[in-house]
């Protein structure tokens, strides 16, 4: 049966994105040919799936594989600040099986959305015998530290490309106020049930096994999320933490001179176009699938990029990430990890 759900929400989600990704497409087909039409290209000589194959075609490799080593270095970064946290706890797993567990919660991501972090945490329980609750208290933090990173360079891009923001803003419309109250009322009941939740369930006393095992799943949930108060080294936490934001910003940037319609733009279109695709990632299907190509489409559209080549040059740093880097390194530690722990 969980094999069934499991199979049905990949459907789900897979169907989601693709079908934000084929209306993204026949829009923009249905443009191009009527710019074909006002250009007087026949009909026979304008395709936008030939212009598509052809941007992939004239890639520059080089920049690809550069994006896919910075990619891997912010992973080892992520897996070595996460054995920071687990350290805390009295746990040393090996950077190998930290690392390869989080490669492969990128490829089950891909496939169910959220999913990863489960078996990110199972892996290490898998091969490091490390309990569930600690793993996922301190999966927990670390995708906390990535909001508060994601918060910090939306700010970021907003202060120093102020008025390219207002000037969208004003164009495709903003959210509300309202909107933006009942997003904030929500963030602050969330965290004040949770707060609730814990000393209840803290001064909870019974002899209920159910009861008993709530509380112990909490207590060890609770010690992965707090463990950051115990980390010794700050400063190597705070690099990590900068190293793996600084990366996925560059990964963004430096994908750009890897298309030759967008090898002019600034590093601060950069930061932009990294910041509008990080929010795309958000939407649950797969990689953000569909949201990631539009809003990064939207983000070259305000610098200059005409729709067409920005699709391009989304659907191309979209795959050489999700594609290329995930599933090649995340199918490569599901058969280095049972090897290497097999001979450990």
């Amino acid at each position: 049966m969980k094999g069934l759900k499991s199979f049905l929400k990949f459907i789900l989600f897979l169907g989601i994105g693709l079908l934000i990704l084929y209306l993204l497409y026949t829009n923009l087909d249905a443009a191009y040919q009527k710019e074909c039409v006002v250009k007087g290209i026949p009909a026979d000589q304008c395709s936008f799936k030939d212009k598509l194959i052809n941007d992939f075609k004239s890639v520059k490799i080089f920049w690809i594989l550069l994006v896919c080593v910075i990619f891997m270095f912010s992973n080892l970064c992520r897996a070595l600040r996460w054995n920071q946290f687990l350290a805390t706890l009295g746990h040393r797993p090996k950077i190998i099986n930290s690392l390869g567990a989080v490669m492969i919660a990128y490829v089950t991501n891909l496939a169910i959305p959220r999913l990863g972090e489960i078996v990110r945490a199972g892996t290490l329980k898998k091969y490091e015998d490390i309990p569930l609750e600690h793993s996922v208290g301190t999966i927990v933090l670390d995708r906390l530290l990535d909001v508060i990173s994601l918060l910090i360079a939306i700010g970021l891009a907003f202060l120093l490309s102020f008025n390219t923001f207002q000037t969208y803003i004003e164009q495709e419309g903003g959210l509300s106020p309202n909107t933006l109250y009942i997003l904030l009322f929500l963030g602050l009941a969330g965290l004040v049930s949770l707060f609730f939740f814990d000393r209840f369930i803290r001064a909870t006393e019974s002899d209920n096994k159910l009861i008993i095992k709530l509380k112990s799943l909490w207590s060890g949930f609770r010690e992965g999320i707090l463990s950051i108060k115990k980390v010794k080294n700050i400063p190597l936490l705070l690099f990590y933490s900068v190293s793996i934001w600084v990366s996925y910003y560059l990964m963004t940037y430096l994908c750009f001179f890897a298309f030759v319609p967008t090898e002019n733009l600034s590093a601060l279109a950069g930061l932009v176009v990294f910041v509008f695709g990080s929010l795309g990632i958000v939407f649950p299907a797969p990689g953000g699938m569909g949201s990631y190509q539009w809003l990064v489409s939207q983000a070259l559209i305000i610098y200059g990029i005409n729709e067409f080549d920005a699709f391009s040059f989304s659907n191309i740093i979209f795959l050489s990430i999700n594609i290329i880097c995930n599933v090649l390194f995340g199918f490569l530690f599901l058969l280095v990890l049972p090897i290497y722990n097999s001979k450990n």
